[in-house]
């Protein structure tokens, strides 16, 4: 405690309390490197409902990509977040190309949520489905159906994703 003229105990910098400049500087220095943070993540991921994504891949013409996701403590979502959906070059061409949707599981899913993912045997895990702009799956010639269970690379991820906008071109 520093000395005060007012006696023990008793003035601006008792025991506990900070100085209202200290103050003023942690808050500016947390706000600071929250702002550093959040610009160093980089380009993020446009991601909406299932029910304003249909509308806007109907409007728009535009494929879907939806992501059936469990969220933190998944390894398949923990893996798709550090990865894939961090990759400026996915993001980019998520955001532009698709209409990015994600489904969270660690809450209760709408009935159109179950619907759609009762339609791909999701059986409440997992799952990323390519579908055209009226909800039909995107087939890849090679692959098949364009639906996994499984963590992407990003690699990976970019290729399908060209598989996907050709075929859904394709498609209309």
């Amino acid at each position: 405690m520093f000395p005060s003229k007012e006696g023990p105990g008793k003035g601006f910098f008792m025991k506990g309390f900070l100085p209202p400049a200290l103050f003023a500087l942690v808050i500016l220095t947390a706000g600071c490197a929250h702002v550093a943070a959040s610009k160093s993540a980089g380009p993020q991921i446009n991601w909406h409902t299932l029910a304003s994504g249909r509308e806007i891949a109907m409007r728009e013409k535009k494929p879907m990509v939806v992501d059936f996701a469990s969220g933190p403590g998944c390894p398949r979502c923990e893996q798709m977040s550090s990865g894939p959906y961090s990759d400026p070059r996915v993001v980019s061409e998520l955001n532009s190309e698709f209409v990015p949707i994600k489904i969270d599981l660690s809450r209760p899913i709408t009935a159109d949520e179950l619907a759609l993912g009762n339609r791909f045997n999701f059986r409440n895990d997992c799952l990323l489905l390519f579908l055209d702009y009226r909800g039909n799956p995107i087939a890849d010639p090679i692959e098949g159906k364009l639906c996994f269970v499984e963590a992407v690379n990003s690699k990976d991820f970019l290729k399908y994703l060209d598989a996907a906008l050709k075929n859904a071109r394709q498609m209309k």
